[in-house]
């Protein structure tokens, strides 16, 4: 099937937010949200991960010795102001691609010019190559029926699969996708990227964790805020352009976050980019936005959903 490109004017949303945008963006960052409890599927609430501490510390900022009349004293620096609001971009559709709708997308990305996928859900989970411009699935390598898969990154010659409650991750081969590895992890397992140097893994809160790509040990994590507020239910992840890229589960949000200080530097809304009948679980919406790949040769971004028919690559508009 040929490419069919498809052009949308662009939709600027910055610097005023819809109600419903400035609705989406208070359950992304916890305002009135519930948290996220452990449950059976994790369309009925977010992470049961363990708590963990925030690793940047709260800090005001150290004493400064000042003179005076009584003489000097010690004068606490005021704290750093909060930054405002991240602000919001809207986007362009450059083309459409067919997308297998039956695939439960938990992790894409591109690898040595190649799509590939991660396919979450019982029974029904696999790592697959994709052909983009016509949505065939040329390879597939199938979990057991116990596993429901996770976030997907690329390193080298190896793709990297995480799995939900499982606490375990596998790794393949890119070329055969022939299981070569495994390895273990605390708490739950959602999205997966790699920035060049560290595996960056999301479990569903507001924290990232950081993991050595080769012994996958634990090398320390981000708590995530806008305007000093945590971002919850971060999902599938991708890192483009020194930026951690981060689908928020059951919006149609993207976080783009400082992996130095986990801040959201902006969002992307996707609101509109796809109209769908909402396919509902416990009263939750499954076939959302979950899909970020960007293949940087050609500079190519692309984006998808669960269970979506198809996949688009679009351009943001600042």
């Amino acid at each position: 099937m040929s490419i069919q490109p498809r052009s949308r004017s662009p939709r600027t949303l910055a610097p005023g937010l819809t109600l419903g945008l400035a609705a989406l963006l208070a359950g992304a960052i916890g305002v009135g949200c519930v948290g996220c409890a452990g449950s059976d599927d994790p369309v009925a609430g977010g992470s049961g991960a363990d708590p963990m501490p925030d690793p940047t510390g709260t800090s005001a900022g150290g004493g400064t010795a000042v003179a005076g009349a009584a003489g000097a004293q010690n004068v606490q620096d005021p704290p750093e102001p909060p930054p405002g609001p991240a602000p919001v971009h809207g986007y362009r559709v450059v083309a459409e691609f067919t997308h297998d709708y039956r695939c439960f997308t938990q992790g894409l990305v591109f690898a040595g010019g190649q799509l590939y996928e991660s396919a979450g859900k019982y029974a029904a989970s696999d790592v697959r190559r994709t052909d983009l411009a016509t949505g065939e699935v040329l390879q597939r390598r199938r979990l057991a029926s116990n596993y429901f898969a996770e976030g997907l990154a690329a390193v080298g010659d190896r793709l990297i699969q995480l799995t939900w409650q499982n606490g375990k991750g596998f790794v393949y081969d890119r070329v055969t996708l022939e299981k070569i590895g495994e390895f273990s992890y605390a708490g739950e397992g959602w999205g997966l990227t790699y920035d060049g140097e560290r595996l960056i893994l999301s479990d569903g809160t507001e924290y990232l964790r950081f993991l050595d790509p080769q012994t996958f040990e634990h090398l320390g994590a981000l708590r995530v805020t806008d305007n000093a507020r945590p971002v919850q239910r971060i999902n599938e992840l991708e890192f483009i352009r020194g930026e951690i890229w981060a689908n928020v589960w059951q919006s149609d949000l993207i976080a783009r976050i400082d992996p130095v200080t986990g801040r959201v530097n902006s969002w992307v809304d996707l609101t509109g980019i796809i109209e769908l009948k909402a396919l509902l679980v416990a009263g939750e919406p499954q076939n959302v936005l979950n899909g970020i790949a960007w293949e940087p040769t050609t500079e190519t971004l692309v984006v998808t959903g669960k269970y979506w028919p198809k996949l688009f690559q679009i351009e943001v508009v600042e």
